[in-house]
């Protein structure tokens, strides 16, 4: 691949990236609010501007190495902050504050395919296709790799809501490794060993999108 192709996958990706990983973010922050806790709020996290919530490593350079990896494309940004201790039912409802970072992503993702649609019937310019394109695969990929059931990730804090107290609090505790658990993970995509299961399930995520929108393709044609 050459510079020049490098420099416009980069450019295709960047806005698709930086939303995914913002609006994830500030999903979180609004539901703590909605079920009392209004750090996030207090801190100015509540904000879709990215600048907000970039983190150099998983907003920059982890996308980028995945991409010269061959890997799906997915990153991170600084945590929003949500002191679970003031939620009005903290084991519950940290299951829902978990679920709307890749609610958000799902939101999206369907967004970017109805602006593909929409875009692919106006016969718009390459460049802005692709970015849609690029819109879709970003959110799938994000919303299925934070419903892996491993903490920190979301889907391992959607499961420590619905444990039992007993299980709950040793499960939690592995988030306290979660710089490690995450770095095994993109261990075992490089390996091919989750890359397998991530596409397939970003494949089936994308179906759905496909599904939704496809009245308005009927329409359209």
């Amino acid at each position: 691949m050459s510079e020049s192709d490098i420099i416009r996958t980069i450019t295709v990706y960047l806005i698709p990236v930086l939303f995914a990983i913002s609006l994830h973010e500030a999903a979180h922050g609004y539901v703590a609010r909605y079920f009392g806790d209004p750090t996030a709020f207090r801190m100015g996290r509540l904000s879709l501007n990215p600048l907000r919530h970039i983190d150099p490593f998983g907003t920059i350079i982890l996308p980028l190495m995945l991409f010269y990896l061959q890997l799906p494309p997915f990153g991170y940004a600084k945590p929003v902050p949500v002191d679970f201790s003031r939620l009005r039912n903290p084991k519950k409802q940290m299951a829902f504050v978990a679920a709307a970072g890749p609610a958000a992503n799902f939101a999206m993702g369907l967004g970017w395919m109805i602006l593909l649609v929409l875009l692919s019937a106006m016969g718009a310019d390459e460049f802005f296709i692709q970015m849609a394109k690029g819109g879709v695969s970003v959110n799938s990929a994000m919303c299925v790799f934070n419903l892996i059931p491993i903490p920190p990730l979301d889907g391992g804090r959607i499961v420590t809501g619905l444990l039992p107290n007993h299980l709950a609090r040793p499960y939690a505790s592995i988030e306290r490794h979660g710089l490690f658990v995450f770095i095994g993970l993109v261990l075992l995509m490089q390996l091919g060993i989750l890359q397998g299961p991530l596409v397939a399930g970003m494949h089936f995520l994308q179906t759905i999108f496909y599904t939704l929108v496809s009245p308005l393709i009927f329409l359209l044609n």
